[in-house]
């Protein structure tokens, strides 16, 4: 058996289907979905259903006389389960053919690195838009969640199949760049003893100063001075820009995160696209005019109002560019657009979707995930100060504090749509209270049972290893739980939620530890204990060092296989 169809099907895809006919056979509707769960307590089996229960409303009957009736229908050898039985008012609890879990943890080993990949029916080229920062200044700790996650979707999407590109919308035309350009002006004149305000609204962190030094080292204080006001404002607002655009870009790869591709907004106005995206709206007689603005109607595609896209005084607004630059994604060729957006973007959504409908394109072409706000806490009291930034936490100060990997986990291990609290205390914390730390430890802890047995995984062929020497219900939960991994990485991408996968690795973490402890109690039952299962318990302290490491590769992280905490040496 491949394993694909092993894994899947110890993941659950067996049963679910059996279950389908079942349901379909005793009344249910088309359309009705089959949820499988867990229980939380093995008691009860290793997967349950409540389909009865849903059921027992639609179809006028009892629930425990609709779940008898599933089970007596439910073919058990494709479902690859070896008992099923009704429990409480109408639950169906199923224990898995152990066969198919020992053949999943050989398959998953047989797989290496393909191991929790999966293929689609119907791959897409998507183009994953994120950060998209300003550059007009360094990023900071709400960028750093939306990077993190923007990158972890893609890769998640990637590992089931999909061609992703990285992409960052650089915002590189419009007020806040000229805003940029006069804060440089301002510093750099007060550093040769003028005295000049900053611009209302303008940019105050110390970094500017920084920015403006170099630029005069750069170019010399005789040529910027040699420029007329305007010419040198535009000359500091343009070269001001890229140079923080570089820096933002070090910083993500720093963070590790490589974008594949910068998309000036700019190019949008050079190419001529904005302006040919008026005419059109204009000749469709989708945009008018009034008080001196261009208005496009978006009430008339499900917005709450009619939006500007060229102001009064002529500028334009960023939603025309926004339009013209998701059109430009279509014109490169991908299927769907996913943007990443800040939590005051909310409300952009709707409007977008509408100029798509506006301009003839799907609305379903857009996805936009929102991430909520980071407040960076220590000894339980908000961060608020950068020496940098002057008034906001930089993603690098954050980083390098507590180390790529805490970092990244942190950001992704909460739902994206919530507002989170991230704890420094806890993230440089070294024990199995900090979560990356737990995994990660799991994973070294792996190694070094190797390293103690002088061997290494591939000296092992899990097709000629009898796993069913395992007989320790600890060891099959192991096995369960490290088998999950497709299944949750599918869930993952599917719903573009991370924390699902964070969420998997801990609890795969947590079961590895509870059966490697029981060593201490019993050292007949240590991994390295002589007997006829030893060679079993090493092939499945490969099959759960190898999911390690795969589920940390796919949240960006390292798996270490080395840590110092604890003498592992009686493994």
């Amino acid at each position: 058996m491949s394993s694909d169809s092993t894994a899947t099907q110890t993941g659950g895809a067996a049963l679910r289907e059996a279950l389908q006919l079942a349901v379909a056979a005793v009344g249910a509707p088309s359309d009705f979905d089959v949820r499988i769960e867990r229980p939380a307590d093995l008691i009860h089996g290793d997967l349950a259903t409540n389909a009865a229960l849903v059921l027992a409303g639609q179809l006028q009957r009892p629930p425990r006389e609709i779940a008898e009736a599933i089970m007596a229908l439910l073919d058990r050898e494709k479902a690859g389960i070896v008992s099923v039985e009704v429990a409480g008012p109408g639950f169906l609890n199923f224990r898995l053919d152990d066969r198919l879990v020992w053949d999943g943890v050989a398959d998953a080993l047989i797989a290496g690195d393909r191991w929790g990949r999966r293929s689609v029916v119907e791959s897409q080229h998507i183009n994953m838009e994120f950060v998209s920062a300003n550059p007009t200044g360094p990023l900071h700790v709400a960028h750093g969640r939306g990077a993190a996650i923007g990158d972890v979707v893609a890769s998640l999407l990637e590992w089931s199949g999909h061609e992703v590109v990285r992409e960052y919308y650089v915002n590189d035309a419009g007020r806040q760049i000229e805003l940029l350009g006069e804060s440089i002006e301002a510093r750099f004149q007060q550093a040769r003893g003028v005295s000049m305000e900053l611009p209302e609204g303008g940019y105050l962190g110390p970094y500017v100063a920084d920015v403006a030094a170099r630029i005069c080292k750069h170019e010399g204080e005789d040529r910027l001075l040699s420029m007329d006001f305007g010419e040198r404002v535009r000359f500091f607002s343009r070269t001001g820009a890229g140079m923080l655009r570089e820096e933002q870009e070090k910083d993500l790869v720093a963070f590790g995160v490589m974008i594949d591709e910068f998309f000036d907004e700019s190019s949008l106005f050079d190419s001529g696209e904005v302006a040919a995206l008026i005419s059109r709206l204009e000749d469709d007689e989708h945009a008018y005019r009034e008080d001196g603005a261009l208005w496009l109607r978006t009430s008339e595609f499900g917005d709450e109002k009619d939006r500007v896209l060229v102001k009064s005084d002529g500028s334009h607004t960023y939603f025309v560019s926004d339009i013209a630059y998701h059109l430009d994604k279509k014109r490169r060729g991908f299927d769907l657009a996913i943007d990443v957006w800040g939590a005051d973007h909310h409300g952009h959504v709707q409007r977008m979707q509408a100029a798509l409908d506006a301009v003839g394109e799907s609305r379903d072409f857009l996805e936009v995930l929102i991430i909520q706000l980071v407040k960076i806490l220590r000894g339980g009291q908000e961060v608020r100060m950068s020496k940098r930034a002057g008034t906001f936490v930089t993603l690098r100060e954050l980083f390098e504090e507590t180390g790529r990997d805490v970092a990244r986990y942190f950001f992704l291990m909460r739902r994206a749509e919530v507002p989170m609290n991230f704890d420094l205390n806890l993230a440089v914390d070294t024990s199995e209270a900090n979560p990356v730390y737990k995994i990660q430890y799991a994973h070294a802890r792996m190694c070094r049972i190797f390293e103690r047995a002088g061997m290494t995984p591939s000296d092992l062929d899990p097709r000629q290893v009898d796993l069913a020497a395992l007989t320790l219900e600890s060891e099959r939960e192991v096995a369960k739980t490290l088998l999950r991994l497709p299944e949750r990485i599918g869930a993952a991408a599917d719903s573009r939620a991370p924390h699902l996968v964070c969420t998997y690795l801990e609890e795969l973490a947590a079961v590895v530890n509870a059966w490697y402890h029981e060593g201490n109690l019993d050292p007949s039952r240590r991994v390295l204990a002589d007997g006829p299962a030893r060679e079993a318990r090493l092939t499945l302290v490969a099959a759960v060092q190898l999911t390690l490491r795969q589920g940390l590769a796919v949240l960006g992280l390292s798996a270490p296989e080395r840590m110092l905490r604890e003498d592992d040496s009686d493994a």
